[in-house]
């Protein structure tokens, strides 16, 4: 039997610190709830100090797991840190600590101002006062892959003898290459006392775009856990994505003695689940889950993969999500069609919920000679995004071209059903729907980014807009619209962006 390897993903974490990817509570849970049909071993659920909203979302997938996986929550190597984590893994059923410090000389020297004594009477510190509120405690050496290879094997001896059952050695920087990476790894089996005893973890960073190639090499130098996130999500270039390993894992397991128990057929689900609530899309080409992953355009491509699929496919798409049949889907569709294609897409809608998108689905049918998978996931995206919103779109208009001035025309209903309608002039019909919009809504915000990609093929095809907007405190919210027309996707998007906005000042006045 080949060793397990368990998945430990930090989307939830991590993956939320890429600048305008932050969830809330409730899309939390969403994506948690993927995580367990994923079968993951460890959630990273948050970081419960740094936030109300962070520490509500750890209890509450704490709650939600169970026994199915461990929820981890963050901290710094300090004891408030770690008494707000406890408290927020109270009711967790398999709760696990997740404490550390810097180790390399950047961190110690500029970062941390402190010398490595002081950083070993951190670590054993930190250690043993998690282990007074939970049995399972991590502890993480950040920076190791910089760090000094002997003071790298003290650290991690000083949190074993302290009671660490977990020891993370993070590439944070993405510096690492493979080789010496699993070199590193291989030393710390053969130096560090009772190693063997614990589960010994990797977190590889993608900045020079060899994430997944450093974590398997320290797999293949004796790591037992992997940290990860769906869509290799994360903090500047990202993380090592779930994906990759784990399929990399499968081609390869004799050769590197290891499996894991991820359930493989949720990833293109999981993948379109976090790309919809962070508003972050996935190229492409991305390995495993983009678009093109199991497509082919060459001729000669095409002839090897009909005569005998793995002629060019290593992976069957079916084993990832990413099966090939569907239903084709017109205006004369019923109800009946409709459902069954979105149960086989993973999404269980009646009553009225399946009446909100069948009327959705008829508009656009109407529109298209054919109504896509990718369409019907956008549709049902936009009526979650139309859940909770403070201002809901009634009707926009716009007048533009050479030589008029572009004007639009503005329609929302807010929460109190009160319709209210603006009308501005802008430098383009982009510019003068927001500025309506502002006229209405009238918060403070700032437009970063503005961003249109076609859902399906077709000229006919759903224009999806994404938006990102920073409020004058320098948060980012990020707003997603679709629709045949795209002023209408991107007022959609707008108003999903400045919906979140409110939505966070309500809470945080609470």
């Amino acid at each position: 039997m080949t060793r397990k390897i368990q998945i430990f993903d930090t989307t939830l974490r991590d993956g939320e610190q890429s600048p305008g990817a932050s969830m809330n509570t409730e899309e939390k849970l969403v994506v948690a709830r993927e995580l367990l049909r994923l079968n993951v071993d460890v959630i990273e659920a948050g970081f419960p100090i740094s936030s109300p909203g962070d520490f509500e979302s750890v209890r509450r997938i704490a709650e939600l797991a169970g026994d199915q996986a461990t929820v981890c929550a963050l901290t710094r190597a300090v004891e408030k840190d770690i008494d707000s984590a406890a408290d927020a893994l109270k009711y967790a059923k398999r709760p696990r600590i997740h404490t550390g410090i810097g180790v390399s000389p950047s961190h110690l020297q500029d970062k941390l101002r402190i010398t490595e004594e002081e950083c070993l009477k951190r670590t054993a510190h930190c250690v043993s006062y998690a282990k007074q509120f939970v049995e399972d405690v991590q502890f993480y050496a950040e920076d190791a892959g910089r760090s000094d290879y002997d003071f790298l094997v003290r650290v991690i001896q000083t949190a074993i003898d302290n009671g660490a059952t977990v020891v993370n050695i993070p590439d944070t920087t993405g510096y690492s290459l493979p080789e010496e990476f699993g070199r590193r790894i291989k030393y710390l089996m053969d130096n560090v006392n009772g190693i063997e005893n614990v589960t010994v973890a990797v977190h590889c960073h993608n900045d020079l775009g060899m994430a997944t190639a450093l974590a398997m090499e320290g797999v293949k130098n004796g790591a037992t856990q992997i940290e990860c996130t769906i869509n290799g999500l994360g903090e500047r270039a990202g993380n090592t994505a779930m994906e990759e390993v784990v399929m990399a894992i499968r081609m390869h397991e004799q050769e590197l003695d290891a499996h894991t128990d991820v359930n493989t057929r949720e990833f293109l689900k999981a993948s379109r689940l976090v790309s919809s609530i962070t508003g972050m899309n996935v190229q492409a080409n991305k390995a495993i889950v983009g678009a093109n992953a199991f497509a082919h355009s060459s001729g000669i491509h095409q002839d090897g993969v009909l005569k005998k699929r793995d002629t060019y496919e290593i992976i069957d798409p079916a084993d990832v999500g990413a099966g090939q049949s569907q239903i084709v889907l017109t205006a004369r569709s019923g109800h009946a069609a409709l459902k069954h294609r979105l149960e086989e897409l993973g999404y269980e809608l009646d009553g009225e919920a399946l009446d909100q998108v069948y009327g959705a689905f008829l508009d656009l049918a109407d529109k298209k000679k054919e109504v896509y998978d990718e369409d019907l996931e956008s549709l049902v995206n936009e009526r979650d995004r139309n859940e909770n919103a403070i201002y809901m779109l009634e009707g926009v208009q716009i007048s533009c071209g050479f030589p008029l001035t572009p004007t639009a025309t503005v329609t929302l209903r807010n929460q109190a059903d009160q319709v209210v309608t603006a009308c501005e002039f802008g430098t383009g019909p982009i510019d003068a729907m927001c500025k309506a919009v502002d006229k209405i809504v009238q918060v403070d915000n700032d437009l970063t980014e503005y961003a249109v990609q076609s859902v399906t093929r077709g000229i006919d095809a759903l224009g999806e807009v994404t938006i990102r907007v920073t409020d004058p405190s320098g948060s980012i919210y990020t707003g997603r619209g679709a629709d045949g027309d795209i002023v209408v996707s991107s007022t959609k998007a707008y108003l999903n962006a400045l919906n979140r906005l409110l939505n966070d000042k309500k809470e945080h006045r609470r």
